[in-house]
């Protein structure tokens, strides 16, 4: 059943909090919480949560600058924190057993530091025991701001996450259980916007929203339509595209979008945010609701064009080619049993356990090199595919190259298809490259990628 029919419930929308950091950094905590998921009328619910809010505390920073961060675990399990999108050093990626030390359960602690090279909207998660710890509400928004960000009159972030709750609004403790791994993974029965179940979202007429949005979910595919409005997508993961409108935006697990909302209804009418990216199951988000006040204004500018990021450009003239075929799940070849007990998928025909960084790398790529990755689903379902550290660029899918110029670090294989991306491996280290469906990734789809 959809969340609405599970839970109601909700207020207006809040951003979640931001936090000005100072120069010498600001310190995260990983800990217990309880917070109000399911809206009024329905008991708190027991999260993990980065200083106590869920989303975490949203971070932002001018494009260029150096973030400084300390992680403390109060949790009773080790953590670390990746910071998903961001081309950083590799010591600092936040895998275990690959770039760090996990952190210690009950006082561990870790910090992180890294310039930020890129403008754009990125995130901040687990890398241990990921299915779990996002799950349980362990994500926040990280901001990097263009160093001239365009004018709009709201720059706002919306974080999309899903949950599965009893009808006590708890969190249901089957994790990493055999039926989500091998099929869609963990797909929650209630969906919230920045850690609450919303009815609606208050606009005025005539302004014009920088609206960023996240998919922080486990599993969950989001297929986002704006009724009555036209949605602008001026950034795709972080990364400028040619301001274009679609009639619905597709995000995977850890994919982003900007878009550019102009409020062009009249004062005192709603719109629904209808997400019906599953057949048969398409549900209302939430509404948009003008106030009854007169339009700030009555036309709107073009939709701003980014400056681009200084991301290294691949030379078509001298890429090398390597396929990676992702394969296994319900209804395609899983692996043998025995040794692969708990495994479903496999990348190149091998499954490797969420933390077995002990096998040979799939690929070692020569530094400053231009690479170009043919990457096959040869499965029945989803997987947004990531490398970490990189940005590449979406040349084609399904053998048909994209109309417009396409940069990000998670793409997404629709079953049995394929797609091609290219880049230059000029950050060098140990890199993953997984599905960001997080049952995926821990039960066999995952690799390592070395540069350098």
């Amino acid at each position: 059943m959809d969340r609405r029919a599970f839970l109601a419930g909700g207020a207006a929308l809040a951003l979640s909090p931001r936090v000005g950091l100072p120069a010498d950094g600001r310190t995260l905590r990983a800990a217990s919480a309880r917070r109000a998921l399911a809206g009024a009328g329905h008991p708190d619910t027991a999260v993990w949560a980065y200083n106590g809010s869920v989303p975490g505390p949203e971070l932002r920073f001018k494009q260029g600058e150096r973030l400084k961060i300390a992680v403390e675990n109060g949790l009773g399990a080790d953590t670390t924190v990746h910071w998903h999108g961001v081309r950083l050093p590799n010591a600092m990626d936040g895998v275990p057993h690959l770039t760090q030390p996990p952190i210690a359960a009950n006082g561990g602690r870790f910090v992180y530091e890294f310039d930020l090279p890129d403008a754009g909207t990125y995130w901040y998660h687990p890398h241990l025991g990921s299915p779990e710890q996002v799950g349980r509400g362990l994500y926040g928004a990280l901001i990097v701001e263009e160093r001239e960000p365009p004018v709009v009159d709201r720059d706002l972030v919306w974080v999309l996450s899903d949950w599965r709750l009893d009808r006590e609004a708890r969190i249901r403790e089957d994790f990493g259980n055999a039926m989500d791994a091998s099929h869609a993974g963990r797909i929650g029965n209630t969906v919230t916007v920045n850690g609450a179940v919303r009815d609606t979202f208050a606009v005025r007429s005539g302004e014009r929203i920088r609206l960023r949005l996240i998919n922080a979910s486990n599993a969950r595919l989001y297929g986002l339509v704006f009724e009555g409005h036209s949605a602008v997508v001026i950034a795709l993961d972080g990364h400028p595209v040619v301001p274009h409108t679609v009639e619905r935006i597709v995000l995977g697990p850890a994919m982003r979008a900007d878009i550019v909302l102009d409020c062009t209804a009249k004062p005192g009418s709603e719109h629904r945010v209808v997400d019906g990216f599953y057949r048969q199951r398409a549900y209302e988000l939430l509404k948009l609701v003008y106030s009854p006040e007169p339009a700030v204004r009555a036309t709107f500018a073009a939709p701003p064009r980014l400056a681009p990021n200084p991301v290294s450009k691949p030379d078509a003239a001298s890429w090398k080619r390597h396929q990676i075929v992702f394969g296994g799940g319900m209804m395609g070849a899983m692996p043998s049993e025995g040794a692969n007990k708990g495994l479903f998928w496999t990348v190149n025909g091998r499954p490797v356990p969420e933390h077995d960084h002990g096998q040979a790398p799939l690929l070692a790529l020569s530094l400053r090199e231009s690479y170009v990755l043919d990457l096959v689903n040869d499965t029945a379902w989803h997987h947004p595919i990531h490398l970490h550290g990189h940005v590449f660029r979406v040349l084609s899918r399904n053998g048909t190259p994209l109309v417009r110029e396409e940069w990000g670090d998670t793409v997404l294989l629709d079953p049995k298809t394929r797609a091609e991306i290219a880049f230059v491996a000029d950050n060098p280290g140990s890199w993953m490259l997984h599905c960001h469906v997080l049952e995926h990734q821990a039960s066999g789809m995952m690799a390592v990628v070395r540069v350098g």
